[in-house]
């Protein structure tokens, strides 16, 4: 079953949440983006051992749900495992959520929400 068009059309941003090094790097790629003032928001959070777990949480309801204009949600896999309720529950198609790794927390499959929904999906 397709998707409507409008279920996608307008969303043309990467959204960032992740540790310096991580969203540096995507930043410098280009991806980068700040909506139109009055209300100003960043298109990226950068967490660190001080930031809250509330933080991340909101972030990631502003990247998945809020805002329209986000396609695809990059995620450090060690900072998803700190809110890996909210990230194994999504479920929408738009935006896809992608868990990466980071300089210092290796990759691990067994965690990702994507991967246990493919493993799921082929009854392993």
């Amino acid at each position: 079953m397709a998707l409507d068009k409008a279920q996608y059309k307008d969303r043309e941003f990467l959204a960032v949440i992740g540790d310096e090094d991580s969203v540096t790097g995507i930043l410098l790629a280009g991806v980068g983006h700040v909506t139109d003032p009055p209300d100003s928001q960043k298109n990226y959070l950068v967490v660190d051992q001080k930031t809250e777990d509330s933080t991340i949480e909101g972030a990631f309801d502003a990247f998945t749900t809020e805002r329209k204009d986000i396609a695809i949600v990059l995620i450090n896999q060690h900072i998803a495992d700190r809110i890996r309720a909210k990230v194994d529950g999504f479920s929408a198609a738009f935006p896809s959520v992608l868990e990466i790794p980071s300089k210092d927390h290796p990759y691990d499959p067994e965690k990702d929400s994507v991967m246990k929904r493919v493993r799921k999906l082929f009854g392993e």
